[in-house]
């Protein structure tokens, strides 16, 4: 099957979601210094102005599907274009706190359902030998998202817009989410969502359209796997049988977070703030903070079948308990400030070269395909779910002792190493048949 025009610009513009994703994510991380003046807030009310956007996030990720299933893809994406736009405008000309709060929850819901429908409809319309690298491009454009949100903030800073900086800096993130709206108005519905309401004719085209080289057969395909699934909808995922899935599913999605990521990305303007940078340098700071990341992701990705999951979690978490232990260090004795951006920066190294990349393969692979939707959103939820407890308390922990989060963190990532040594499988160069033989799922 050659790559068609027609299937990279819907590829592309499926992916364009995940860019939104990431900068929407991080753009906040520039805003909280001012935030904090403007509005008042105490340690608490700025860990609750970014956890309500990741409250809209969670709410967003276990609804999409619904939504996803209902309206088909493309559509329920022009939803979350339409989220994307209401809250950057509206967070932009927010009147008061209560009102930021309300804007900021539409955005996660934005955020949290292009991260569940943007890789389903490239996965959807994408040919079989292209399918990973595709939906690949996904993550690749969250990580190039949160680069540009560093940039963004970092150039806003160098126009000395004073007390209304962080309005430009939430609403910039209207032109982006305009273009996504307007592009996803040139690309199809999904075949497969097509054959699932017995459109077919339609379906037909669309295979047609993307090039695919014998689209009665593939649409054959299609129909007789939607068929097999939805016999096999009704089986429960929380069985005994499944009990190494489950725990490897929701432990790789908490360790994802207790890792302290997210935490560094939207706190990052706070953190080099409280560790004697001036905003503009804090802001220059985060931007090689962004680059690193993006440059580790893509190494990440080309290295993952060939040193496999285990090898890259393995070296990523030692690494990490390295940089962290650092970073704690520098705030419990409130010396070598100018060695905090290098360990941030070597620290996402670490973690984008083995969490970043591995956790959404790995969670899609220990599930057997009866169960992988319902075992995904498990992993998923409590990524989520961890993620917004750690960005609520993570500026009171900071507060009281700077050193504290980044040494929990240290431990967190200690307790991994041990935990993916003596109880993680390695799925590198297995085939899912023979992975479920290896996990005794069959």
């Amino acid at each position: 099957m050659k790559m068609t025009g027609y299937l990279l610009k819907s590829t592309v513009v499926g992916a364009l979601g995940g860019l939104l994703f990431g900068f929407d994510t991080a753009v906040i991380a520039g805003t909280t210094q001012q935030l904090t003046e403007v509005f008042h807030l105490s340690s608490f009310t700025l860990g609750l102005t970014v956890f309500i956007g990741l409250l809209g996030t969670v709410i967003g990720a276990m609804s999409a599907g619904v939504i996803g299933q209902r309206l088909g893809g493309r559509e329920a994406l022009r939803i979350m274009a339409m989220l994307y736009i209401v809250s950057s405008l509206g967070s932009a000309f927010a009147w008061n706190w209560d009102s930021l709060l309300v804007f900021r929850l539409i955005g996660g819901l934005g955020i949290g359902g292009s991260s569940v429908l943007g890789p389903v409809y490239i996965a959807e319309l994408a040919p079989a030998n292209w399918r990973g690298r595709m939906v690949g491009l996904f993550q690749v454009n969250v990580v190039v998202g949160i680069l540009l949100a560093y940039l963004s903030n970092y150039l806003i800073t160098l126009l000395n817009l004073g007390l209304h900086q962080w309005r430009w800096q939430l609403g910039i993130a209207t032109l982006p989410a305009v273009f996504f709206l307007v592009m996803l108005y040139g690309i199809p519905r999904s075949s497969r969502w097509l054959v699932s309401t017995n459109r077919t004719d339609e379906a037909l085209d669309v295979l047609n359209m993307m090039g695919s080289p014998d689209s009665a057969a593939e649409l054959q395909e299609i129909i007789d796997s939607i068929h097999l699934e939805r016999g096999m909808a009704s089986e429960p995922l929380f069985q005994r049988r499944y009990r190494l899935p489950i725990f490897l599913a929701i432990t790789i999605g908490l360790f994802n977070q207790l890792s302290g990521i997210n935490a560094i990305l939207y706190y990052s303007n706070y953190i080099f703030a409280a560790a004697g940078f001036s905003q503009v340098s804090g802001s220059l700071q985060t931007v090689l903070v962004g680059l690193m990341n993006l440059l580790s992701t893509l190494l990440g990705m080309s290295m993952i079948d060939k040193l496999g999951r285990k090898t890259l979690l393995l070296f990523g978490s030692a690494g990490m308990v390295l940089c962290l232990s650092g970073v704690a260090g520098i705030f419990y004795t409130n010396s070598h400030a100018n060695a905090l951006v290098w360990l941030l920066v070597g620290y996402i190294f670490f973690f984008a070269l083995s969490q970043g990349s591995v956790i959404w393969v790995y969670i899609s692979e220990v599930f057997p395909t009866r169960v992988r939707s319902k075992g995904q959103s498990l992993g998923s939820s409590s990524h989520w779910v961890m993620n917004a407890l750690i960005s609520l308390v993570f500026p009171i922990m900071a507060k009281s002792s700077g050193g504290s989060p980044f040494a929990f963190f240290a431990a967190m990532m200690a307790l991994q190493f041990f935990v993916v040594l003596f109880l993680y499988p390695e799925t590198k160069g297995i085939s899912l048949e023979k992975l479920q033989h290896k996990l005794g799922i069959e």
